[in-house]
């Protein structure tokens, strides 16, 4: 079990994890969090519901290359030329879905973060993180949320980008970044064939 996801009874999905481990993937999962923000109203959010149900999102996209990642336009190719219908389509849908998307996002961190906390570490100063097939599922967008954050901050577009990855030298000031990445996609991938099992 150690390193990858495997079913367990119940449904659900359990992975052995040191120290170091859950440290790292806490610390990635609070960095994504900062990046995406409070949310609508931020600290000081509005009492009441219906307000906040309906407020509206930003039109434009965001300028952080991260942010762009993880909230894309939805018309459009960002690399063709410039569409004036298409900015205008994903604008009007980026306002009205945005703040649900981060919202999902926040909550799906967040499982990250307190299942982490709840470990109790083992004699060897490890654990085992033990999901609900709810928890894992938000593991998995979290764990997608990060790989496309590092795979942003990398400069990774596609399959040659990440080939590419592997033939970095170890003194490469990206080195570390880039086992993250490979670490995180390891992760993800043995969750999705546990929760598909």
């Amino acid at each position: 079990m150690a390193g990858h996801f495997e079913p367990i009874p119940g449904g659900g999905a359990a992975v052995a994890l040191d120290e170091v481990e859950i440290s790292i993937l806490r610390s990635l999962a609070v960095q994504l969090l900062e990046l995406i923000g409070p949310g609508p109203g931020g600290a000081e959010a509005d009492p009441d519901p219906l307000a906040e149900l309906f407020a509206e999102g930003p039109s434009e996209p965001p300028s952080d290359p991260v942010l762009q990642r993880l909230f894309p336009d939805a018309y459009g190719d960002p690399e063709a030329v410039p569409d004036d219908q298409l900015k205008e389509y994903s604008a009007e849908f980026r306002r009205f879905t945005e703040n649900d998307l981060r919202a999902g996002k926040r909550e799906s961190a967040l499982v990250v973060v307190h299942s982490l906390d709840a470990l109790s570490s083992g004699g060897d100063g490890g654990a085992v993180l033990k999901l609900s097939v709810d928890e894992s599922k938000q593991w998995l967008g979290s764990l997608n949320d990060l790989r496309l954050a590092i795979a942003a901050r990398l400069d990774v577009i596609d399959e040659e980008d990440t080939d590419l990855l592997y033939q970095l030298p170890d003194s490469d000031p990206r080195k570390p970044m880039v086992m993250a990445y490979l670490w995180l996609g390891g992760l993800q991938e043995t969750l999705v064939e546990t929760l598909m099992a």
